[in-house]
């Protein structure tokens, strides 16, 4: 028997309310070009356990609050299920199932609970804080996760490197017509094909990506003509049709160098509400799943997921309200009434909006809704999106506005220098900054936001802003949207609440006006202060009021302009005794790591601490800052240690 090949009796059902026992692991060899009709029955059998057992573990999380993504990973389990036959069958098939696309990780997870990696009961902990089971995969051999993905549409270029280091064997990688948009993909197919690396490209076209159908917004794209362009080899076919499915790809493992195979199918094929549609690409909401569950007879499963309760708990903090709002929502509400006041024409000639696929999650839906004149969704192509932005930009008196992930920011590093050392203008919404909220773990953490402030410093426009609460943001893109330059505004994928006064008014209501480039003193104390931003402002003033309380007169600085020193607050700073900076960013790249230095510059030495993010993330949504020891309780453990 192969390495690779297990048994039904190794795998760990206990307390799992699916009956899998009809689930039979199939060995393939790869050199057989048709199925015989045991294997054809039982594969279909097999691809309909994986796909039921996908449904229901994912709704459960969605039940949670978890989130998560289910369309996607039901629907390549058929690929899934005879790429892991033919790794079982030879070992001429590298035992790894490569994917890109990581939001579909569900099938993952559901595999190495199929192969006997993990008991099928861990699946019940989806997303869920401590159990390693993260919204992308992260490398975790110990529970069958064989392959960290990063984000979507990044991992080619990493297998082909797989694939030359192990000549003799195909590498599988699963593919999207999402993913497939990156310009690394292009990069990568190009050096497959030139050094004949024997590369196996399972491509699932299902014409939806998170914010609409790449046939809608980029008509002009093809997977497969766009691959056959760079030289692969493309076999295009029905991925619901198993027996013509598995002849494709073993076609393609039998043949030497890299192929493409180009499975056409629905989103979520066959399960009601969610099929062919962008909701596919999110988790499944539990009505649907029900629905799906039911008529399958999974009534035991159904139970489970009517049975779910979830207890909610608000938090609050010192110094704030109760009330929240989105920042990254807010963004998009903020800048339609900014354009509301330019006539049509004025506002079609003078701003360019470009959505990078994540326009619901970024405020961008809003804006296309209010003005669809001025935006475009330019696919899942970050680079090129940001320097069309930047090159609408590039006369007086445009405003290109470009928007993604604050984790993507490390992609456009390069562009942002072609757009400064051309003076452009655009305004850059970051969401998902830090990691508050952020189940889908370390790769989309968004902490390293510093390193767009990469300008040289004489005459750089470049500006970093991270607003405390949606009342400050308002204020401040209303007066930063007309300044020249590149302009990066930060907001969490987290809803904050509202900066209170000491008199528990809102601090940003009542004629408050932004200032770029000032820094503001939202307590003033006379043992030292905490320097914070963003989603650890409010923390951090948790962290202040309670230390007050014990009697430490501590003070808290709010920085919203990142990368620019303000003199009058950094010398109140430095005379004080201590200065503690807060922040959800790279101890490694943040703030902390200038401000120090900016104190001793300018002659000042007070006892110094710098307090960020260190660790890769441990799944879960809220727990992900205490997980980084960023919570109010870790501050104030640190202001104690500074005033003993």
């Amino acid at each position: 028997m192969h390495e690779q090949e297990r048994t039904k009796a190794d795998m760990d059902t206990a307390g799992f309310p699916i009956d899998i026992s009809n689930y039979k692991p199939l060995s393939l060899d790869p050199t057989q070009d048709a199925l015989d009709t045991g294997q054809l029955a039982q594969l279909k059998t097999n691809i309909q356990i994986v796909r039921d057992t996908i449904i229901f573990y994912t709704a459960a999380a969605g039940v949670k609050g978890l989130g998560g993504h289910t369309g996607g990973a039901y629907s390549i389990v058929p690929e899934i299920l005879i790429a892991d036959g033919f790794m079982r069958g030879s070992d001429k098939v590298y035992p790894v199932l490569f994917d890109e696309a990581g939001h579909r990780v569900a099938v993952q997870y559901a595999m190495a609970a199929f192969n006997g990696e993990m008991p099928f009961e861990k699946l019940l902990h989806y997303r869920e804080y401590g159990h390693g089971l993260f919204g992308h995969p992260e490398l975790d051999p110990d529970i069958g996760v064989k392959f960290s993905s990063g984000r979507l549409g990044h991992l080619w270029p990493f297998v082909n490197g797989v694939a030359k280091a192990h000549p003799d064997m195909a590498v599988f990688l699963f593919g999207s017509d999402g993913s497939q948009q990156e310009g690394d993909d292009a990069e990568a197919a190009r050096l497959a094909v030139a050094q004949k690396l024997n590369v196996k490209l399972v491509v699932d076209d299902n014409n939806v990506t998170i914010s609409g159908h790449p046939r809608d917004y980029l008509p002009g794209f093809n997977v497969a003509s766009t691959l056959a362009g760079h030289g692969m080899p493309v076999d295009e076919g029905d991925g619901e049709d198993v027996e013509d499915l598995y002849r494709r790809l073993q076609k393609a493992v039998a043949a030497a160098g890299p192929a493409a195979v180009i499975n056409k199918r629905a989103m979520a094929p066959g399960v009601p509400g969610i099929e062919g549609s962008n909701a596919g690409h999110d988790v499944i909401k539990k009505d649907a799943a029900v629905a799906y569950l039911t008529a399958r007879g999974r009534m035991e499963a159904v139970g489970y997921l009517n049975d779910l309760t979830v207890s909610t708990t608000i938090a609050t903090f010192l110094g704030s309200s109760s009330d929240t709002c989105s920042n990254r929502t807010e963004f998009g509400n903020i800048v339609n009434a900014i354009l509301d006041r330019l006539s049509e024409k004025e506002r079609a000639t003078s701003v360019l909006v470009v959505d990078s696929d994540l326009e619901g999650s970024t405020g961008l839906k809003g804006i296309r809704a209010a003005h669809p004149e001025v935006c475009i969704n330019g696919g899942v192509q970050e680079r090129g999106n940001f320097s069309a932005a930047a090159g609408f930009g590039f006369s007086k008196g445009k405003q290109g506005v470009f928007s993604t992930f604050s984790a993507f920011l490390e992609m456009i590093i390069s562009e942002a220098t072609m757009a400064r050392l051309n003076d452009a203008n655009v305004l850059c919404h970051f969401s998902h900054a830090g990691v508050d909220d952020i189940a889908d773990n370390t790769c989309h953490f968004g902490v390293n936001v510093w390193l767009a402030n990469s300008g040289l410093p004489e005459g750089d426009k470049t500006r970093l802003y991270f607003a405390a609460d949606a009342l400050q943001l308002k204020s401040m893109i209303e007066t930063i949207w007309s300044d020249e330059g590149i302009r990066y505004v930060f907001t969490t994928r987290s809803k904050t609440p509202f900066i209170c006064k000491e008199d528990g008014t809102k601090f940003y209501a009542n004629g408050y006006a932004f200032v770029p480039g000032k820094d503001e003193v939202i307590r003033e104390g006379s043992a030292g202060y905490v320097i914070a931003y963003g989603e650890l402002l409010y923390r951090a003033l948790d962290a202040v009021e309670r230390a007050r309380v014990e009697g430490i007169d501590v003070g808290l600085v709010n920085k919203p302009t990142l990368n620019v020193v303000d003199e009058g607050a950094t010398a109140k700073v430095g005379a004080a005794p201590f200065a503690l900076v807060v922040e959800g960013q790279n101890v490694n790249t943040g703030l902390g790591t200038r401000y120090g230095g900016w104190l001793l510059e300018r002659g000042f030495a007070p006892k110094y601490a710098h307090m960020g993010v260190t660790k890769p993330g441990f799944g879960g949504v809220s727990e992900q800052v205490g997980h980084q020891g960023l919570a109010p309780d870790d501050i104030l453990a640190k202001i104690r240690l500074l005033t003993a």
